[in-house]
């Protein structure tokens, strides 16, 4: 089947725009398919209407045409989300759009399977993308002046934009011929020599997948396992729910480790980098944390030490999250630190807080042969964690047809 390039915008406000961008990917080849999901009409050259994209809403179309303009932006993209998922002949995206329009764009793309050509022209794209981009892989671009008219600006922004979404879908990725299976695994800089240690012991077997637990990170690893590219997960560093629970930056949301329960993957996980939630430069740290243990990071990265009261709740919600788990679950214990900050002399070393946290799992977990808390006598960054982490980790995927 023909995979077509899909170009959406409001075409009440963005029409010609649009059209210019429809062209350009034409003229490279591509075969294009023109969308509007505008809610105050002006189709014109429009290939698929508003009212086509809105009654794909699952209350249908009575549920985007309404007078309040917010809740019409908030239904249409519902709309649109459904509308895209339902195309077999999609191959790529671009959307242009200033607020309204990426709000309306941007939830459409990020439903779409990683790896889908996604581009997004959007007047907010020199500033905080990470809800318009949230755990996938759409590529925005700043078009520097408003979308609005077609000038000597314009013209070679979004032409540029257009070529780049071409480019993509012209140039096919080599398969992949690798039928080693795939391993989702969590990092971070604190727990690098783990993670790596673990990666290379399996990499013979496996292809490992590592992520960067910074709040994305943690939504894309889940991400691809919700959509069945994975084998397994080695969560070594579950850090983003000290943010989640403490209240830093880089929290994965409350979503967090729901995919390993639906999924029923082999499951090892671990305390990693428990100790520490993120903020950016000091100033951005609240007052209310005023006097805590802190650490300076870099200029724009500091991190704050985890109380035992903290740790105490994030064991709770951790082990709350291993009981809807019915498949195979092993989550370590590593009693002699959780990073490379919380090692004796180190600057987040507690053992009292990681005392509080190892209790608050034992405490709440229901332990059975295929949900087990692992108690090891080592720190998280040592040879031998990374050994266990990989005996465990085989010992279930052996046994998880079984």
């Amino acid at each position: 089947m023909t995979k077509r390039a899909y170009v959406i915008g409001t075409a009440d406000t963005k029409g010609p725009e649009l059209r210019y961008v429809r062209d350009l990917i034409d003229a490279a080849g591509m075969e294009t398919v023109l969308v509007n999901v505008g809610t105050k009409g002006g189709e014109t050259g429009m290939e698929v209407t508003a009212a086509s994209v809105a009654a794909c809403h699952p209350d249908g179309p009575a549920a985007v045409f309404v007078n309040d303009r917010g809740q019409a932006v908030t239904e249409m993209s519902r709309a649109l989300t459904a509308f895209v998922l339902g195309r077999d002949d999609l191959g790529g995206i671009i959307g242009l759009g200033g607020s309204g329009g990426s709000g309306i764009i941007a939830p459409a793309m990020q439903a779409l399977p990683i790896g889908v050509p996604k581009v997004l022209v959007s007047t907010l794209a020199s500033g905080d993308v990470s809800a318009y981009v949230g755990a996938s892989d759409v590529n925005m671009f700043h078009p520097v002046t408003d979308v609005s008219g077609l000038n000597r600006v314009s013209r070679r922004l979004l032409g540029n934009a257009a070529h780049a979404l071409a480019g993509m879908m012209a140039n096919e990725v080599p398969e992949n011929t690798d039928d080693r299976p795939a391993l989702v695994l969590s990092m971070f800089g604190v727990t690098t020599p783990a993670v790596q240690a673990i990666t290379e012991g399996l990499a013979d077997d496996y292809d490992c997948l590592v992520f960067h637990a910074t709040g994305s990170g943690g939504r894309s690893m889940e991400q691809l396992v919700d959509q069945g590219d994975v084998a397994g997960v080695l969560d070594i560093t579950t850090t983003e729910i000290c943010d989640l629970i403490v209240g830093g930056m880089l929290s994965a949301g409350e979503d967090r480790l729901d995919s390993i329960a639906r999924s029923k993957l082999p499951y090892v996980g671990s305390c990693g980098a428990l100790d520490m939630a993120n903020f950016w430069a000091p100033d951005t740290v609240p007052a209310q944390f005023k006097g805590r243990n802190f650490y300076h990071h870099n200029a724009q990265v500091t991190l704050m030490r985890s109380t035992a009261e903290e740790c105490a709740q994030i064991g709770v919600w951790i082990g709350n999250k291993l009981n809807a788990c019915d498949g195979p679950v092993r989550f370590l214990l590593p009693l002699r630190g959780v990073s490379a900050l919380d090692i004796e002399g180190g600057a987040f070393h507690d053992p009292a807080a990681n005392d509080a946290l190892f209790q608050a799992l034992r405490d709440t977990v229901t332990q059975t042969p295929d949900r087990q808390l692992i108690e090891l006598d080592m720190h998280i960054n040592d040879p031998d964690f990374a050994e266990a982490a990989i005996a465990n980790f085989k010992e279930i995927y052996t046994k998880k047809d079984t």
